[in-house]
């Protein structure tokens, strides 16, 4: 129970960002909690944070589950070679003065594969490769939806912030 109470919170928040449905992630979470408790003899205490650390592998492991078992993580590939400019300087600066929640919409609107290589790359520091494996991708498809996630988000931020200049 003090496991459950202490990371309850914690896990929610991490599989929302994979699974925005309500229905969906009331499920994943109970199936973490599920995976956790009859994983426990698996666990290796590696100093302060590493039942935090293992916690966070379960869930986001479990939120990927989900998205696979229900076909959600299609893959877009785009077609032709990537512009040379990185979308990301243009993002971060952008980003600024825009309120965090209203980031964490954007974020989640994103489609479904789209949102799932931004979070694994960007929240979870995973390497192309990684996800390549994770999803069952090529690792030039989870670039091209990093940088598609992207530039989406660049607009998003770019409209919000017009929006609010004029009102």
């Amino acid at each position: 129970k003090q496991l459950y109470d202490s990371y309850s919170k914690y896990v929610t928040a991490v599989c929302a960002r994979f699974v925005p449905d309500p229905l969906e992630l009331g499920d994943v979470v109970q199936d973490s909690f599920v995976k956790i408790f009859t994983s426990l003899d698996r666990f290796n205490y590696r100093g302060e944070g590493s039942l935090k650390a293992w916690v966070r592998q379960v869930a986001v492991n479990e939120a990927l589950k989900c998205l696979r078992n229900n076909r959600k993580l299609k893959s877009v590939i785009i077609k032709g070679e990537l512009p040379e400019k990185e979308v990301e300087e243009d993002l971060d600066e952008d980003a600024r003065n825009v309120p965090l929640d209203a980031l964490q919409g954007m974020v989640m609107d994103l489609p479904d594969g789209y949102r799932t290589v931004f979070n694994l790359y960007a929240l979870e520091d995973r390497s192309h490769r990684d996800i390549a494996k994770l999803l069952g991708i090529s690792e030039s498809t989870s670039a091209s939806q990093l940088f598609r996630a992207r530039q989406i988000l660049a607009q998003k931020i770019k409209e919000y912030k017009e929006k609010k200049r004029i009102i």
